[in-house]
This record gives C-alpha cells, structure tokens and sequence, in this order.
C-alpha cells in the first residue's frame, strides 16, 4: 500500500495526509458515521485518514435542525457513542445542541476535527486503476483504496410542491434550514406538516407566537413520554463511575429493544398493540374538545408511520392561540396560506416541517465504479446494497446507514457501531493480501433483497398508511428484522457473499 499525497484546496489550508503511509481511507460526511469512522480507524492504526464534509461544521443532522424544541427521541445514553460515553447529559432525551457538542467534542478528543476538509463537497467519486478518485466542488483531488459513506439519510430537505411559494411576502423556511435571524416573538406562523420536526416545533414556539396554524394533511399517532432533566446526582455519579453509565446503556438498550425496536417488525407483536393502546389512551385523555380529537385521530394503527414522540404537543395544539387546519392547501398568497375552501389563513412566518429527501444516499455526487458503471443506473429504480453496506461493481466502498438499513427501530449509533465493526473484516481481507478489491455478489443483493421484501410483509409498516419508510412499489425501505438478527448478521461478513478479486 502506497502512500498519497492530495491536491491542496484553493485557500492553502494544510491538509495532513501529506506523507501519511499505508491504505488511504476517503471518508465522506463528517457527521456521526464519519465520526466514528475516523475514531475506530485510527484506534485500528490506520491514519491515513480524510474527511470530506460539505459544510463548514461538523455534526451531520444535529448540524442541519437546530429548529426550537429540536431534541433525540433515543435515550441520551442509547444515543451516544459506547466508546465515549457522556456523564453529564442533561435530559433523558437530549436537546439537539447539546447533542451537536457531545459530537464536537469526541471529534477534537480523538483529534477527528484535523482530519476533516469543511467546505468540500463531494462531486465525483471514481473507481479507476485499483483506487478511488474523489474530486470536490471546491477543486480537491484525492485517491484513496477504501471509500466509506458516511453521508447519512436526514439531511437532504424535501419541500413541498405548492403553487404561490415564491409569492408569500414573509420569510418562508424548511424546519432544517430555520432562519435564525427571522423573530417569531408576537408573530403569526404556520407550520406545514405533522412529523416529529412539526410536533416538536409547534410545543417550543406556541406560548412565544401571537397565533400559530398547523396545517396538517395526515395526524400522527403521539406517545407520550416525559423528559426530566436527568439528577445532578446521577450526574456525578455517572462521572465518577463510568461503569454505571455502561450498565445503564445495556438496560435502555434492552428496553428499548423488547418493548419497540422488535415490536414494530411483527405488526401482531402484543409490544405494538400495548404501544397502540398508550398513543389512544393519550389522545382521548388528553384533547378535551371531541371534535379536535377526531381531526387529530389517525385511521391507520399506531407505528405504521414512524412513531412521534411527545409529551406537550396535545397541550399545544389546545392553546387559545393554536388552531389546527385540516383543509388541504390549495397555494400560497402574498399574506398567507389559502386552502381549499377558499379560506385565507394570513401569515407572518412560514416554517415547512415536510421532512427529507431519504433516497438520496451517496447522490447528488456522480459515483463510477468498476468498468464505467454509474450508480445513478443501478439505483435508477431504488437504491439498494447488500445489508445497506455494499453494492455490487463498486469495490472497496462500504455504506453506513445505507439503503434499507434500521433507520427508524434502532438507535443509528448502535448501528453504525456494529456496521463500521463489519466493514474492518472485510478491510482487513485486503490489508492481509487476500484480495485488493472486495464488494457484495449480484447474487447476495438479489437474494438479501428477496428476504428482505418477504419479511417486510409482517412489519407494522404496511398495515395500511403512507409514510417515508415506504418506496415506490409500497415496500418498507428499512431493516425488517430484529436487532438480534441484525447483531447476527454483523457479527461476521459470510465471504461466499463477496467478490474478492486478485
């Protein structure tokens, strides 16, 4: 394995790799996965090490929603890395910005932060000659043996088609691009949409707001869990026994696990019948006014879409300057929203909470791999990888949190964990000279994508709604077993799986 040297980017920052010797390894994306990737490489004494971010931060999604009431629906201590556990969370579920220090601080203690390039997106990856070729937006060149995609999957927005948006005469923004500097103190504002952005938006903003309109296309079912503050004594302890933290981590873990990770992939599961129970229970004791209980009563069962988590939205929505709109939007007037009985719901603010783009993956970015073929042909259709890691004809590239991962029952951190663990046995096929190139079989995709359709029949995510887990054919593009059989299948790639070539 050589050693490379890349192009410097056009301010003439230094960049490390300069002299760095053994397999070079591209990163994109420095968030979570990008993270951890450069920790478990360098812990592994791979250095040869750089991350291409598209940003001038790091932080991935918890860069991109920093909208009020942004915060984890994963247990603090579920969603933090195992190898840097944090004593000093301050919620049950932690707020987003302190998850975006949690995630700069690991950085610049492992000293990820001096691997990464900001500002540099990736245009072109390309697999020529045994190497990957990158190229940026911003002029970078660099090869490299081994590609990781850390690119994640919440963070490409995807905003309504409706007609007169560009008329609105207020700011008008996405949930993950809110405008910072737009007051929303003593103003209207309607928010668009009912997801788990809008949901916490709409019980962070309604007692600032001088009236607030939700304007809603589909309810969602709300479970209702609390979140302390975490005890100062807890705190201490946790700081002056790490062990406690580890002990507590394999407990969430568990519970979470049984009682909804696992749950949500058999829809005859007594664990999603006693979570529908909770979400009806909250409703009705929670909404006084019958007829708002209605238009806020789903008709599909609970967890077919993704489950919102929340213990203020019902009171919320119930204030005397909240108002939920059912109508279906008809277009955007310079004062306002008009909907389609005609009425105009006048406006000062605009936020759209619609939710992301969550095919995206790798794209926009032109991937080539072996023998000219372009990524963009073969997820003409869907994008798909053989256990959401590797996809045929493109060697040495591995994915986490890729195409038809557990992106909706499981902490993503855990995952990525557990895939990054996976891919270092398939690296270290080439660093022991067994091949130089390793990527999935067009016959394991086919059959993984085979098991995976089939088991996907019994996931509470095809009893009857439409929602962003869902592709083109109706199929959930998720992870549809448990997290057991997850653990199981990452524990040790089977090589048969695997073209390993020379």
């Amino acid at each position: 394995m050589s050693s490379h040297r890349v192009v410097a980017d056009p301010s003439g920052a230094s960049l490390a790799a300069e002299g760095c010797v053994g397999p070079r390894f591209l990163i994109i994306g420095a968030g979570m996965a990008g993270i951890l990737s450069a920790v478990k490489l360098q812990e592994a004494g791979l250095t040869n090490v750089a991350i291409y971010e598209k940003a001038s931060a790091l932080g991935g999604t918890w860069r991109e929603n920093t909208y009020p009431g942004v915060a984890c629906d994963i247990p603090s201590h579920l969603y933090s890395y195992s190898f840097a556990p944090n004593p000093n969370w301050s919620h049950v579920f932690s707020p987003g910005a302190e998850i975006f220090s949690y995630f700069e601080e690991v950085a610049r203690r492992y000293g990820v932060d001096r691997l990464i390039h900001f500002g540099a997106e990736v245009r072109l990856l390309e697999w020529r000659n045994g190497l990957w070729h990158l190229e940026t937006n911003n002029g970078e060149t660099d090869e490299g043996e081994f590609v990781i995609a850390a690119t994640g999957v919440l963070h490409h927005p995807k905003y309504p088609d409706l007609d007169g948006l560009a008329s609105f005469e207020g700011p008008v923004f996405h949930s993950a691009r809110w405008d910072h500097s737009v007051p929303i103190s003593h103003r209207r504002v309607g928010v668009v949409g009912t997801g788990s952005s809008a949901v916490q938006i709409v019980g962070a903003i309604v007692d600032e707001v001088a009236a607030l309109k939700l304007f809603q296309r589909t309810p969602q079912w709300i479970l209702p869990i609390e979140n302390p503050p975490i005890d100062e004594e807890d705190q201490k302890r946790y700081q002056a026994d790490p062990n406690a933290i580890e002990v507590l981590r394999k407990e969430l873990a568990q519970t979470f696990e049984a009682h909804f990770a696992n749950a949500v992939v058999d829809a005859a599961s007594s664990e999603v019948k006693v979570l529908e129970e909770l979400c009806r229970a909250n409703l009705d004791q929670s909404v006084k006014d019958p007829a708002l209980r209605e238009r806020l009563r789903p008709d599909y069962r609970a967890a077919c879409k993704r489950l919102v988590v929340s213990s203020n939205f019902y009171d919320a929505i119930q204030k005397p300057n909240a108002d939920l709109v059912t109508e279906a939007i008809d277009h955007l007037s310079p004062t306002g929203i008009v909907t389609k009985d005609g009425a105009l719901h006048e406006l000062d603010v605009v936020v759209l909470a619609t939710g992301f783009r969550v095919d995206r993956f790798l794209r926009p970015m032109d991937v080539v791999g072996r023998g000219g073929v372009l990524l963009d042909d073969v997820w003409a259709d869907r994008p798909s990888a053989y256990l959401s890691l590797s996809v045929p004809d493109f060697p040495n590239l591995f994915m986490l949190n890729g195409p038809n991962g557990p992106v909706g029952n499981f902490s993503l951190i855990d995952v990525a964990e557990l895939q990054f663990a996976y891919v270092e046995q398939l690296v270290a096929q080439v660093l022991a000279g067994r091949c130089r190139e390793v990527s999935a079989t067009h016959d394991a995709l086919e059959r993984f994508e085979a098991e995976r359709v089939k088991a996907a029949q019994k996931t509470i995510w095809v009893s009857g709604c439409r929602s962003w887990y869902l592709d083109d054919r109706g199929i959930p593009a998720a992870w549809p077993w448990s997290f057991d059989h997850f653990r199981a299948r990452m524990a040790a790639p089977k090589l048969e799986d695997y073209e390993l070539v020379g």
